[in-house]
């Protein structure tokens, strides 16, 4: 399974992004997918993540309220909407996927894309 991140970006504080993570792969309806971020300095960290079937959806604190987690599954792409950005939302973004259900940790991922840059001006 191959994972594509884009739509990353410079933005300034209090604006808009939308991330997509596309799949190689015709079974992706049947992954879960998080996004994840990495500041510099920082260690990498959980976003948000969605399961197979859309009926499952995780939020950082940090992020709850802004973000939002999608899936198309006839796109083979997960989104993630980003509003009311802040600078401190500025990382690299990636995007993981495993079968099934949202692991607990993000060591269970088999699956990573590279990353796509966010920056968000103050």
């Amino acid at each position: 399974v191959q994972l594509q991140a884009s739509g990353g970006g410079l933005v300034q504080a209090g604006g808009s992004l939308r991330l997509s993570c596309a799949a190689s792969v015709r079974t992706f309806s049947i992954y879960a997918v998080g996004w994840f971020r990495q500041a510099p300095g920082k260690e990498r960290e959980s976003v948000a993540a969605i399961n197979w079937s859309s009926s499952r959806t995780d939020y950082a604190n940090s992020v709850k309220g802004r973000f939002t987690i999608s899936r198309d599954n006839a796109k083979n792409t997960v989104y993630l909407e980003m509003n009311s950005l802040k600078p401190e939302d500025t990382a690299v973004y990636y995007c993981a996927a495993r079968k099934f259900n949202i692991p607990t940790t993000q060591n269970e991922y088999d699956y990573w894309g590279q990353g796509t840059l966010v920056t968000v001006s103050s």
